[in-house]
């Protein structure tokens, strides 16, 4: 079994990396607005050894579909958040950090397009977007450090170092000069190691906030021998506490492998047992592809309900299509 070390302050910053040629070093921030429900995501995934990043923004859009950006650019080093117009920047670790991006993205009213990402983006109208968060760190650190791979050695290539936050971000984005504030709950991470998004067989990962004294996280990650880990971590007044069982039950669509509504059942360190429902209010599927390997990242905009709160938050369903 791996060990692990907590993570320390400098941990949020970037690393040197490793010799490996899929070394990845990523942030990733989601952010939802609660009274008007709308939101989205950005990520950075520097891969130094590739020479290039993965840059992703998308956002939900309170009337009607989705913005969506993504771009591979070329990058010379591992030394900063900071590529195709988009930057992290860590103020004080653990406890402040900001988030910009200022750059075009395309406006998708059906989101399902991206099926065909080729032709969806080829039809759809690009506007230019400028986004700005403040965000602050509501919850301890959940995660650490591990010499080695969690789940199995070389069978399992997947961050080896990673952590997750819950947060508060504020802010605008600014779209065609139409400005929407931003007054959100959300959930960020931190990973570095080497990753291939190819490597896992599955995973379920679940993220969800009902106020600033309450969010949740759930993860069910499985390898291609069918070895999984289940875990994840419920924030109650800035206090966590580990989940270390997590059961998923989930209604697909019609309209294709897509998760409509889902039911989690999962148990405390403390024994407590509890049950979460979620339906997706907007599903964007999303893909990865290496040596004819594809990966399919469904990323679904979510309401939950957990103990009579409502909240909001993305469940990330991952497959790999045969």
């Amino acid at each position: 079994m791996a060990s692990y070390r907590p993570v320390e302050e400098q941990d949020e910053f970037t690393h040197t990396p490793t010799a490996e040629p899929n070394y990845n070093e990523s942030m990733y921030f989601n952010f939802f607005n609660h009274e008007e429900p709308s939101g989205g995501f950005v990520r950075i995934g520097n891969r130094p050894n590739e020479g290039h990043a993965e840059v992703t923004f998308l956002y939900y859009l309170p009337e009607r579909g989705v913005l969506f950006f993504y771009q591979r650019p070329e990058i010379r080093n591992n030394q900063a958040f900071e590529a195709a117009s988009m930057r992290f920047q860590v103020i004080r670790p653990f406890r402040e950090l900001a988030v910009t991006y200022q750059g075009l993205a395309f406006h998708l009213d059906n989101p399902l397009a991206l099926e065909n990402p080729k032709k969806a983006l080829s039809q759809a109208q690009a506007v230019n977007v400028g986004l700005e968060l403040f965000v602050e760190g509501l919850s301890p650190i959940y995660g650490g450090v591990s010499e080695e791979d969690s789940l199995g050695g070389e069978e399992i290539s997947f961050a080896k170092a990673h952590y997750e936050q819950h947060i508060r971000s504020t802010g605008a984005l600014v779209v065609e000069g139409r400005r929407i504030a931003i007054d959100a709950l959300g959930l960020r991470d931190h990973s570095w190691g080497p990753r291939y998004w190819q490597a896992p067989k599955y995973y379920r990962w679940l993220t969800m906030q009902f106020g600033p004294d309450l969010a949740l996280m759930l993860t069910i990650f499985a390898t291609p021998s069918g070895r999984t880990t289940q875990s994840g971590f419920l924030t109650r007044s800035g206090t966590n506490t580990l989940v270390r069982e997590v059961s998923v039950e989930t209604t697909y669509g019609s309209a294709g492998p897509y998760q409509q509504e889902i039911r989690a059942r999962f148990t405390t360190e403390k024994d407590e047992r509890f049950s979460v429902r979620g339906e997706v209010l907007v599903l964007v599927p999303l893909r990865n592809r290496r040596q004819n390997q594809v990966t399919r990242i469904c990323e679904g905009f979510t309401r939950y309900e957990f103990e009579g709160r409502t909240g909001y938050g993305i469940s990330e369903y991952l497959d790999q299509e045969t």
